[in-house]
């Protein structure tokens, strides 16, 4: 029967090859410039062991709780995993910066002026119930997910006309316009639902019940709030696919949730799950050492390269607020953060500044303007702070001794420029209304690092404090902008497109629970977001990118944080992964497997080799 299904699947490869042939419109990838690393007859990625045994089960952490299985409302606190049970049109490679090739959908045929794009799905595409996946699915999931789905896929797919079968392995989206560069890999991007299943069960509620899925996993167990269980499916549909070949390797996936992240570190080493990245500084300078697993190789301490841009982490003001519409009451602000102290004395030296949105990539503008970009920036001189055409952004810098008094009387300079003073030890505006900030958390372990910022403040006469709610109360209040300052972080791609108008631009500024949490709205950004969509050639992208990133820092909507382009991991010596890590991915929960051997080797108190 296996023979059978791997010469079926050999077979339907091979039409496909031949179909690209006779129709060179047709393609089995699909990239922003057109540049793809793997051909047409690859096997496999190349950052998977193709071989790689199927067993065992791997258990991870979720922190605070759940409420939902649907990922794609507004409504609710989603569960950890949930993207294991579903398929896209295409999969993304992690070894290239913006590529994807098939899988719902063998072939992919984009317009030549690039008004429309065209998918002819696999015949042997189906969801978890046997139910097979046709074109009429894929139609049902885009107008769904823009009716009833989260606020941003109405604004990332607002460029789409429309969408139609024309047949039932056939669908194409046709565009409003042909400049929208990334529009098309947002499209293959796009989850595939069942819609039969929604014919019967409304789509934009909470549930504790999954739908079928086209991924490789199903949702066995649920206990709310507290646990999920996800279960390989057998004969996976896609399992022999180039694009899924070696990879989701376990039999089982299970999230284990603690109610914050001092009790999961002290449950990782109880065996209570296997696997966790540390982003805590002083846990993994500090707390790892001294466990004997770590001292008898029962588990495995690494470093891993990341070579994906850090983006950006940060202090957001709530730019819906008056108190902080002044630039110079927000330079003020981040005057106040002393960076070097927190680094060397809570982070043990193991972060670098941020000074970009694109932090660790060759997007961040860590140089003067170019030609060029003065080029795209002068349409815009009266619009943008004059910083931007003559000076990199830099984060203000202190010794690192604790005493930061030279920034903190700058601080108090711009704040009396703005208009406001001391009185009576508290810093007033010109009606005597105090200026009070609200740091919102929903847990507690980064009260450490807000504390000594917040005395900061205080010296300056604010009114600063620390509020930490639940999960749901936190995700409420982020959606509605209840808030005054919020810790934030933005993950940026090595090809930014229309994602960054869910970031930053105007139009989504005042749609509940967009990311845009800042609130920005400026014309200029707009400006800018555009031609970085519009970009024809990665080197135009990069001015773009650059000419974005000097004009949002110089705004100063944030006090920037910090960034490391490492993943600090560390796991129960069960596992073994291949011998090249996905440069732009950890690729732990896809490409890694489970050793019985050296499993059983830890159940006997023993250690296993190193990998």
């Amino acid at each position: 029967m296996i023979r059978l299904l791997l010469t079926a699947i050999a077979f339907t490869a091979a039409l496909a090859t031949a179909a690209q042939a006779n129709d060179p419109s047709k393609s089995h990838g699909l990239s922003a410039f057109g540049d793809l690393k793997y051909g047409s007859a690859f096997k496999h990625f190349d950052y998977v062991n193709p071989d790689a045994p199927k067993g065992g089960t791997i258990r991870l952490a979720g922190i605070d709780s759940f409420d939902s299985l649907n990922p794609y409302i507004l409504k609710g606190v989603p569960v950890a995993g949930i993207g294991l049970i579903h398929a896209t049109l295409m999969e993304r490679a992690t070894d290239e910066p913006d590529a994807l090739y098939g899988l719902v959908a063998e072939t992919v045929s984009l317009a030549p002026d690039k008004s429309a794009i065209t998918f002819d799905l696999r015949p042997t595409a189906k969801f978890s119930d046997g139910s097979p996946i046709t074109a009429a699915d894929v139609v049902f999931t885009f107008q769904t997910l823009v009716k009833k789905g989260h606020p941003q896929y109405r604004f990332i797919f607002a460029g789409v006309a429309n969408v139609k079968a024309l047949g039932k392995h056939r669908v194409k989206f046709t565009f409003k316009t042909a400049n929208n560069r990334d529009l098309p890999l947002q499209i293959a991007g796009l989850p595939v639902l069942s819609k039969s299943y929604y014919d019967k069960v409304p789509f934009d509620q909470t549930t504790m019940t999954a739908p079928p899925g086209a991924g490789p996993y199903r949702v066995v167990e649920v206990d709310p709030g507290r646990s999920v269980l996800y279960q390989r499916v057998k004969n996976y549909w896609a399992a022999q696919l180039p694009v899924m070949r070696g990879r989701y390797n376990f039999d089982m996936v299970r999230f284990d949730y603690f109610r914050d992240r001092d009790i999961a570190f002290q449950a990782f080493f109880s065996k209570s799950y296997d696997f966790r990245e540390e982003f805590t500084s002083r846990s993994w300078a500090t707390q790892y050492e001294d466990k004997l697993p770590i001292k008898d190789s029962r588990i495995v301490r690494a470093t891993l390269p990341d070579a994906t841009p850090s983006g950006v982490q940060a202090f957001f003001f709530n730019m819906r607020r008056d108190k902080f519409k002044d630039r110079q009451v927000r330079a003020a602000l981040d005057l106040a953060f002393d960076f070097e102290w927190t680094n060397k004395t809570l982070f043990y030296g193991l972060y670098d500044r941020t000074n970009s949105m694109f932090a660790n990539s060759a997007l961040a503008a860590e140089k003067p303007p170019t030609t060029d970009e003065i080029k795209l920036l002068e349409p815009l001189r009266d619009k943008v702070p004059p910083e931007v055409f003559s000076k990199v952004y830099q984060s203000p810098k202190t010794d690192g001794s604790g005493r930061n008094r030279s920034n903190l009387r700058k601080a108090t300079r711009l704040l009396r420029k703005a208009g406001w003073k001391i009185v009576n030890n508290q810093l007033v505006d010109t009606s005597g209304k105090p200026l009070t900030i609200e740091f919102l958390l929903f847990e507690s372990s980064f009260q450490r690092i807000i504390s000594p910022y917040v005395r900061n403040l205080k010296r300056l006469g604010i009114d600063a404090r620390i509020r930490i709610v639940d999960v749901a109360n936190f995700q409420h209040r982020m959606q509605q902008y209840d808030f005054d300052v919020v810790v934030q972080r933005y993950v940026q791609t090595n090809t930014p497109g229309i994602e960054q108008k869910t970031y930053f631009s105007s139009k989504m500024a005042d749609v509940p629970g967009s990311r845009n949490l800042a609130g920005i709205k400026n014309p200029a950004i707009d400006y800018l977001i555009d031609k970085v969509i519009e970009a024809k050639s990665r080197k135009n992208l990069v001015t773009a990118v650059h000419a974005l990133d000097r004009v949002l820092m110089w705004n100063r909507y944030m006090v920037p944080q910090w960034y490391k382009g490492v993943h600090n991991i560390a796991y129960w010596n069960k596992f073994d992964r291949p011998s090249v890590k996905p440069k732009f991915d950890l690729g732990m929960l896809d490409t890694w497997w489970y050793s019985a051997k050296k499993a059983a080797m830890i159940e006997a108190g023993k250690a296993p080799p190193k990998p």
